[in-house]
C-alpha cells in the first residue's frame, strides 16, 4: 500500500511543474473576479458539472454579475438564470436546481450555505463531489474532492484501484494525509488538464513517471 510519504514526494513533483492551482469557476487564464466564499464556489462548482472550465467561467462570471447572492437567484426568474449560465450547457436543468437550490438555502439554512457534508448533499444538484469541493475552497477545510482528474490520477498512480469518485474519496481518505487532503484536487485537476490528459497522457513531460504504475506498465507493453 503506498504510504504518505510517496503521496507528499508525489504531490510535490507534481506542484513544481504546473502554473498555478485550481480553482471552482477558473480557467486556464482567467481566475474568479468574484469572491471566493462558500456561496460562490457552489455555485460555480454546480455550474462546473458536465462542462469545460472556460465555460464555467463564462457562465459564472455572467450570473454574478447580474445575480451577485443567494436572494438575487433565488428571486429570479428560470428564464434569467437560464440566459446567463448559457455557456455552461445544460442550462435549463441548472437553472432550475440553482434557483431550487438557492432557496433551499434560504428556507432551511437562513440564507447561508451549510459546513456540514450531510446538509450540503441534502441540498440540489450537491453531490459529494460537489460538497467536498466547497469545504474545500469555501470553507478552507480538509475535503478530499473527486472528480474525474482526481479518480484517473490516483488510479493510474497506484495509490487506489476504485470503480467511481466516491470509492475513490474513501480510499484517499484512508491512506493520505489529512493535511494534503485539499491539496490533491487543486493540484491533479491543472496536471489532469495539461499532462496527465484521459487519452494519450503525456507521460514523457511527467515529472511523477517514476512513481506511476501506468507508466511502468507502458514500459514493459
Amino acid at each position: 500500500m503506498v504510504d504518505e510519504n510517496e503521496i507528499r514526494l508525489v504531490l510535490l513533483g507534481i506542484k513544481e511543474n504546473i502554473a498555478g492551482e485550481a480553482f471552482p469557476g477558473a480557467d486556464d487564464l482567467e481566475m474568479p473576479e468574484w469572491p471566493r466564499d462558500p456561496f460562490h464556489v457552489l455555485i460555480a462548482t454546480v455550474l462546473s458539472q458536465r462542462t469545460k472550465d472556460a465555460n464555467t467561467y463564462k457562465a459564472s462570471k455572467q450570473l454574478f454579475a447580474a445575480l451577485p447572492d443567494v436572494r438575487a437567484i433565488a428571486d429570479a426568474e428560470e428564464t434569467e438564470i437560464e440566459a446567463l449560465i448559457r455557456p455552461s450547457g445544460f442550462y435549463k436543468v441548472k437553472a432550475k436546481g440553482i434557483k431550487g437550490l438557492c432557496q433551499q438555502i434560504i428556507d432551511r439554512f437562513g440564507g447561508k450555505v451549510p459546513d456540514d457534508i450531510d446538509d450540503l448533499v441534502s441540498l440540489p444538484m450537491v453531490g459529494r463531489k460537489t460538497a467536498n469541493c466547497v469545504l474545500s475552497y469555501g470553507f478552507e477545510v480538509d475535503a478530499v474532492c473527486v472528480d474525474t482528474h482526481v479518480h484517473r490520477i490516483s488510479n493510474r498512480l497506484g495509490w487506489v484501484s476504485t470503480d467511481d469518485a466516491d470509492e475513490t474519496e474513501t480510499a484517499l481518505r484512508r491512506i493520505a494525509p489529512k493535511d494534503k487532503w485539499s491539496e490533491i484536487n487543486r493540484l491533479m485537476v491543472r496536471f489532469g488538464q495539461k499532462t496527465c490528459l484521459p487519452r494519450n497522457p503525456r507521460c514523457g513531460q511527467c515529472p511523477v513517471s517514476s512513481r506511476c504504475n501506468y507508466f511502468e506498465k507502458l514500459k514493459k507493453a
